[in-house]
């Protein structure tokens, strides 16, 4: 078994102490803060039905009953095959890789939720340690977290820039990436991945 040297998810290297794990434990923690914020957050998207709700405006009806139609984004979000769905899928996956038994889902979406979470960060230590797909996991958390905030607090999306790597592709990136890696082979960290040039127009076109 290959011994790992830098996080998967970050691509900075590991230190001494972490020696073999996929994620360090500053990407750990964050992946922590990213599912603790889940559950608050999916419990406010029924407010951020109605237009005129969810950016900052006031809703257009007085009326306890969401009007038709509703606004489709959140109400993706918060039907099932949205949060609730995501989270389950990756507990189901966790639990077979661990050989435990199916886990059952008790209650509304939203009890359904907070149990997903309560799990999945009583199994994140594990995974950061040995699950395959750490990486995959980080991002599509971080991703739902992000959704559920722009549909809750109208807080547009973080900027996406593109940059140069060295072998002339061009990485898309945001303040917030933590590390990426290229078809070249090569591993950026967020500072490195900062430091590489814009990619010019027709680069990104292209």
């Amino acid at each position: 078994m290959t011994v790992t040297t830098a996080c998967v998810v970050c691509h900075s290297a590991l230190w001494h102490d972490e020696a073999g794990r996929l994620a360090c434990r500053r990407c750990t923690l964050r992946i922590s803060d990213d599912l603790a914020a889940l559950p608050s957050l999916y419990e406010q998207l029924g407010g951020a039905l109605m237009p005129g709700s969810g950016a900052g405006g006031p809703a257009v009806s007085g009326s306890r009953t969401a009007p038709l139609p509703l606004r489709l984004a959140p109400l993706s979000l918060s039907a099932r095959g949205g949060v609730v769905t995501v989270l389950q899928t990756w507990l189901v996956d966790w639990h077979e890789a661990l050989g435990y038994r199916h886990p059952r889902w008790e209650g509304d979406l939203v009890g359904q939720c907070r149990q997903a979470v309560a799990r999945l960060q009583l199994l994140l230590p594990w995974a950061a340690e040995e699950h395959c797909a750490i990486e995959e996991f980080a991002a599509e958390i971080r991703q739902l977290r992000g959704q559920c905030v722009a549909q809750v607090t109208g807080e547009r999306p973080v900027r996406t820039v593109a940059v140069a790597c060295p072998c002339g592709a061009t990485l898309r990136i945001t303040l917030d990436t933590l590390g990426r890696r290229c078809g070249c082979g090569g591993q950026y960290g967020r500072e490195e991945l900062l430091s590489l040039p814009l990619a010019e127009r027709r680069q990104v076109a292209a």
